[in-house]
């Protein structure tokens, strides 16, 4: 709850490749750290790029 009383909205995810929104919290996406921020991939996305991801490649060389 915010300091009003009400529930404050968590912002909605979005696949940083390909724009796709989450809807609620999706367990399955992943959820990578490059140069100290934070970014969300959908299970489509990290399927197609599974090599690059388990080589530690950030989503540029995607």
């Amino acid at each position: 709850m915010d300091r009003d009383g009400e529930s404050a909205e968590r912002p909605t995810l979005v696949c940083a490749r390909c724009g796709t929104p989450a809807e609620g919290q999706p367990p399955t996406w992943t959820c990578s750290v490059e140069n100290g921020a934070r970014r969300y991939f959908c299970d489509a996305c990290s399927r197609e790029n599974l090599r690059s991801i388990e080589g530690r490649l950030d989503s540029a060389w995607w």
